[in-house]
C-alpha cells in the first residue's frame, strides 16, 4: 500500500512538473483563450474534425467527443473531457469498449447544465397543464375564447423525477417551490432533502408510475436506463397527466407516448429529446396540438457556455497540478 502511495504521488509530480499538451475540438475562440490562459503547464491546441487524429497521438488531454477512431490513435491521452452531460456517444457505441475499458479519466458537465434544462422542463410543463397551446391557436385566428379553459393548478400535485442527478435535483426543486409532492426514481440512494417526499430505485418503477401527475425524464442514456420507460410504463400512467423529457430520448418508448397522446390518456406532453434524433418530418408526434417539441436545445442559455468552460477550466488546473478531477465519469455505468 506504501508503494502504491508513493508511486501514486511520484507520477502527480512528474504531472504536475511537465508540460502538458491539451487538444480542444470547439471552435469557440473565447473559450479557447481562456483554457490557453489557465496554467504555463498547459499547452492548449485547437484542432478540428480534419486535424484531431494527427494531433492526438502525443496528447495528454482532449476536450471534444473520444471515437473508436481517436482512442485507436492516442497514446497517452490522460484525460478526456467532454462538453455535454450526457457521455453515452463516447462510452455505448459500437467500437467504444476499448475507451470505456481503459484507464483515461472522462469528465462531463453533468451537473452545470442542470439550471437551464430544469428551466426549460418547466415552461413545457406550464406550456402544456395552463393550456397555452390552446391560445396559440387562438392567437393565429385572432380570437379571444376565455371559456372552457383547461388550466390546471400543480400545488399538491405528484411529480415523479427519473433520474435525480444535476437536473432531476434541479427540477424536484422547482417542484417542491410549485408546492407538488415529489418522488424520485434513482439507483443510487440520495440524502434526506426537503425537496424530495420519496426516493425509490427503479426496480420500484411500475410501483409509483400511477401516483404520478407529470412524468419528469432526466436520467442519462445507459444500457441499463435504455427504453425503461416503454409502453406498459405509459399504460400505467394516471389518466390525464403530464410527460416531460430533457436528458435523452433512448430513455422513453416513442412508439408508447404516441399511443399514450392518441389513447388521450395524456392531458399534454414537452420533449426536448427523441429517437429517433432529429425527429423526422411526418412523424406522428408532430401532429398532437398538445404537445411542445424542441430540437435538443434545453442545454443552452445565456450562461451555459461559461459554466461548461468554467468546469473544464478548473479541470485542466487540476489536471496540471496533479489533483483529483471534478464530474469524472464512471465509464463502465455511464454516468
Amino acid at each position: 500500500m506504501t508503494k502504491l502511495v508513493l508511486t501514486l504521488c511520484f507520477s502527480a509530480g512528474i504531472l504536475s512538473s511537465q508540460t502538458l499538451k491539451i487538444l480542444y475540438q470547439g471552435g469557440d475562440e473565447k473559450v479557447l483563450a481562456q483554457l490557453q490562459a489557465v496554467s504555463p503547464k498547459a499547452r492548449v491546441i485547437p484542432v478540428t474534425a480534419a486535424t484531431v487524429v494527427a494531433e492526438i497521438a502525443d496528447a495528454d488531454g482532449y476536450i471534444g467527443v473520444m471515437t473508436p477512431q481517436l482512442f485507436a490513435a492516442q497514446k497517452q491521452l490522460k484525460w478526456v473531457a467532454s462538453n455535454s452531460a450526457g457521455v453515452e456517444n463516447q462510452l455505448f457505441v459500437p467500437g467504444a469498449e476499448p475507451f470505456r475499458n481503459s484507464d483515461i479519466i472522462l469528465t462531463s458537465n453533468r451537473v452545470v447544465q442542470g439550471i437551464e434544462i430544469a428551466d426549460h422542463a418547466w415552461a413545457m410543463l406550464l406550456y402544456t397543464s395552463r393550456g397555452l397551446h390552446v391560445f396559440q391557436e387562438h392567437k393565429r385566428s385572432e380570437t379571444w375564447q376565455p371559456r372552457p379553459y383547461p388550466g390546471i393548478e400543480l400545488r399538491g400535485k405528484t411529480a415523479l423525477i427519473i433520474g435525480v442527478g444535476g437536473i432531476g435535483t434541479q427540477i424536484a426543486i422547482r417542484a417542491w417551490a410549485f408546492g407538488m409532492h415529489v418522488i424520485g426514481v434513482d439507483p443510487e440512494d440520495k440524502p434526506i432533502v426537503p425537496y424530495i417526499d420519496r426516493m425509490v430505485h427503479p426496480d420500484q418503477l411500475d410501483e409509483v408510475i400511477p401516483q404520478a401527475d407529470v412524468v419528469f425524464i432526466s436520467a442519462p442514456d445507459t444500457p441499463k436506463s435504455h427504453k425503461m420507460f416503454g409502453a406498459k410504463q405509459f399504460e400505467i400512467m394516471k389518466q390525464k397527466s403530464y410527460f416531460i423529457a430533457v436528458s435523452r430520448g433512448g430513455v422513453y418508448e416513442m412508439g408508447g407516448l404516441v399511443k399514450a397522446l392518441d389513447s388521450n390518456r395524456l392531458a399534454g406532453a414537452g420533449v426536448d429529446v427523441t429517437d429517433p434524433e432529429p425527429l423526422p418530418k411526418g412523424h406522428a408526434l408532430w401532429k398532437f396540438n398538445n404537445v411542445m417539441i424542441t430540437p435538443h436545445i434545453a442545454g443552452r442559455s445565456d450562461h451555459d457556455a461559461e459554466r461548461m468552460a468554467g468546469t473544464i477550466q478548473e479541470n485542466l488546473r487540476r489536471l496540471v497540478e496533479g489533483l483529483p478531477l471534478m464530474n469524472v465519469v464512471d465509464k463502465k455505468r455511464g454516468y
